[in-house]
């Protein structure tokens, strides 16, 4: 585990760290989360058989709409300007769908909460879309895939 706690302040309270000393750099961020459903909601899906529309398109603008709002969601992160977001899925054909959300920025802090923010909102949408059909749906394997920028370097999942 790396380091001591900087969100915390003398009274031992909760603060927002103060990043106002630090330099911009680039920053970059990816998350996944994976969506596991009944094989025929997948199909469903790819097939535009969802009564409700276009289930990744919607997807694909609600993951960018929360990545540009993860301040107001998370109460210590930074509102920041960011410079680019996508979302990619990727199903594995029979029962998967995999989202990835690449953030990027120029700031002095980075952007691995809105990667999660992004592609959480993603998988909550496709849910909300699909759950007339199936329930039954998991959201799992969130996660940060890596991030690069700042002073603390690159981080890759697994690399350690």
């Amino acid at each position: 585990m790396a380091g001591k706690l900087t969100h915390i302040n003398a009274q031992g309270r909760a603060k927002m760290v103060d990043v106002s000393e630090k330099m911009p750099t680039n920053r970059v961020a990816k998350a996944t989360s994976t969506l596991v459903m009944q094989p025929e909601t997948l199909a469903r899906i790819k097939s535009g058989g969802i009564e409700k529309g276009d289930v990744l398109a919607v997807a694909q603008t609600a993951g960018i709409m929360a990545a540009k709002r993860t301040s107001e969601l998370i109460p210590m992160c930074h509102l920041l300007a960011l410079t680019g977001i996508d979302i990619i899925f990727v199903d594995n054909g029979v029962d998967t769908l995999t989202l990835t959300a690449t953030v990027k920025t120029r700031e002095r802090t980075g952007v691995e909460m809105e990667a999660l923010c992004a592609v959480q909102v993603a998988a909550l949408t496709v849910y909300d879309m699909c759950k007339a059909i199936d329930r039954s749906m998991t959201l799992t394997e969130c996660h940060v895939l890596e991030k690069s920028g700042g002073k603390s370097g690159t981080f890759v999942y697994g690399a350690d």
